[in-house]
């Protein structure tokens, strides 16, 4: 997972010139971090509190809506935030702040202890198994996306007619893009002839069971995307200046 991580940051930094600003590297590296139950960038969340170059070490500090966010989620997205700011090739502390775990956090990251190192007992889960989990999600939820704008585009579609649609039917745009890039990540097929509409698994489903099947990613996508805006107004109500950019002036500046 981890090399999958830095790989995706690699690209990143390949069309970086090499005198780009380590903080602005540094932003587009943190900008691949996503959170995994809401599908969407740390960094777009606002998420990232602060980021500052001292004594040649990159030092990141990450916030969330509520002091007791998930812990298991709160750790994957900052263990996932240092490992893609380890592409700079330069030391990197990554600490979260005001979380209930945050100690306990902070030392495993400190300590690169991994999931189960840094809670022991209490790791009930792979961490592995965790993200399969929620990556499955956001594909159903980019999958229920893209067809839903594509009923919309043929609106004498009925949603029975979905059956046959393929990747190759779905427009070059940005659902069908983010639909891909989720089949990659899962390692499910990609061709134009694959059927648009699957199951958690990529198997096709039964034309009968086309509408219910699209209900379900409804519900899912739904729940993802209020998930998302309940969270952005936690965020500004415990940090009332979390709109703003956090990031040191002299960075904010550069950018603007």
């Amino acid at each position: 997972m981890r090399a999958a991580v830095n790989e995706q940051v690699a690209a990143v930094f390949a069309d970086s010139a090499p005198d780009t600003d380590v903080l602005e590297r540094a932003r587009e590296a943190l900008g691949t971090v996503v959170d995994p139950e809401l599908d969407e960038s740390i960094t777009d969340l606002g998420f990232v509190r602060s980021m500052d170059v001292a004594d040649g070490e990159l030092v990141v500090h990450l916030r969330l809506p509520t002091s007791f966010c998930a812990p298991n989620f709160a750790y994957l997205m900052a263990s996932d935030a240092k490992d893609a700011l380890l592409a700079l090739g330069m030391p990197v502390t990554v600490r979260l702040d005001d979380h209930h775990d945050s100690e306990i956090i902070n030392r495993g990251l400190a300590a690169d202890a991994g999931y189960r190192g840094t809670f022991g007992d209490e790791a009930d889960e792979d961490l592995d198994e965790l993200r399969l989990t929620f990556r499955r999600k956001a594909h159903t939820a980019a999958m229920e996306r893209a067809l839903t704008r594509y009923l919309r585009a043929h609106p004498d579609l009925p949603e029975e007619g979905l059956y046959d649609v393929t990747l190759g039917d779905l427009p070059d745009d940005d659902a069908t893009r983010a639909l891909l890039r989720h089949r990659c990540t899962l390692g499910l097929p990609t061709g134009d002839d694959r059927p648009a509409l699957v199951g958690r698994n990529g198997e096709p489903c039964a034309q009968e069971d086309v509408p219910w099947r699209l209900r379900v990613a409804r519900s899912l996508r739904v729940s993802m995307d209020g998930n998302a805006h309940f969270c952005r107004g936690l965020l500004r109500t415990r940090y009332p200046d979390s709109a703003a950019d956090q990031l040191p002036r002299a960075f904010q500046e550069k950018v603007s």
